[in-house]
């Protein structure tokens, strides 16, 4: 069965290298993650990452797990355009999204929090990766240092593309998590905000700025979305539904776990009783999701204690 896991991994990090952008409109586009935990089978390249061109230069949006991930993300990018790649934004901190810069020599953006959680955790999170997927995958990798802070809203002018925006709503999924909005497509890549069929991730999160991120993101109403992780979705109803379902996940997540404390469950029980059927299916449910359920459990106990909100 291990066996028959890794080979289908292999497999979806293969067809993972070669699409480019399916679905897509002109100028916009992508090289889609693999499923699955970080591990030498996927080589650590989960994460979604994706371009927009504009008339004088290329925006990256996230660099990869690795040097050589960011390498591959650069040959994708110069196949389909050659303009040079003006700007490099990491929309969040996790890892597989921000260690693949040196090999891209793009100026890094950066939200100012998101920066300084990544100056504060990467280190360590390079470090184990070295371990998990090897000095070899891992040669050339090193922590970003990003040459534009922003805080609110911003643009890049180096890109030049009328409606390129780079958005942030506040403490969401992670501190300082933003989005890269192409308003001439209508194309929102949406980074730690947004996962497709796998369990988003609850560690840095504050969950009422979620919600509230989530609000924003449909009120503007985008046609293509390109999630963290998991395929793009195409078309506005089905947009509006891959944020409603991620909503839908952490209502059930909370409700359960609160149900939980109420009646006096400890936190050593909590994994194995917030059993969500509906995304039962979804990639991590096993892993990331067992996490969640004790995080959250926590913070409605933390929230109990103080007499607010998680």
């Amino acid at each position: 069965m291990a066996t028959r896991r890794a080979c289908l991994a292999t497999l979806a990090l293969t067809a993972a290298g070669c699409a480019t952008g399916a679905g897509l409109p002109a100028g916009i586009g992508q090289l889609p993650g693999a499923r699955g935990e970080t591990g030498p089978a996927n080589r650590g390249r989960t994460a979604n990452l994706g371009w927009v061109t504009g008339r004088q230069g290329v925006l990256v949006v996230d660099s990869g797990v690795s040097a050589r991930h960011g390498a591959a993300l650069h040959g994708a990018i110069t196949r389909t355009t050659p303009l040079p790649l003006a700007a490099l934004v990491l929309t969040h901190t996790r890892q597989e999204f921000v260690f693949g810069t040196s090999s891209l020599g793009a100026p890094v953006w950066m939200h100012t929090h998101a920066a300084r959680l990544m100056a504060a955790r990467c280190d360590r999170c390079l470090t184990n990766l070295r371990t998990v997927l090897g000095e070899a995958e891992m040669q050339g990798s090193v922590l970003a240092r990003p040459a534009h802070l922003f805080a609110d809203p911003a643009d890049v002018p180096a890109v030049d593309r009328p409606g390129l925006a780079l958005l942030s709503f506040g403490h969401s999924a992670s501190p300082g998590a933003a989005v890269v909005w192409d308003g001439q497509t209508r194309t929102l890549f949406a980074g730690a905000l947004l996962d497709n069929q796998v369990i988003p991730d609850v560690q840095d999160a504050d969950l009422a700025g979620w919600r509230t991120a989530w609000r924003a993101m449909a009120e503007l109403a985008p046609q293509h979305i390109i999630p963290g992780h998991g395929p793009a979705v195409h078309g506005q109803a089905a947009c509006q539904a891959l944020i409603a379902t991620n909503a839908r996940y952490l209502a059930q997540l909370e409700a359960r776990t609160a149900a939980l404390l109420q009646a006096g469950a400890p936190l050593s029980e909590v994994a194995d009783r917030t059993a969500l059927p509906e995304f039962a299916g979804w990639d991590q449910y096993d892993t990331i999701h067992r996490r969640n359920a004790s995080i959250v459990f926590l913070k409605h106990e933390r929230a109990l204690l103080q007499g607010g909100s998680p």
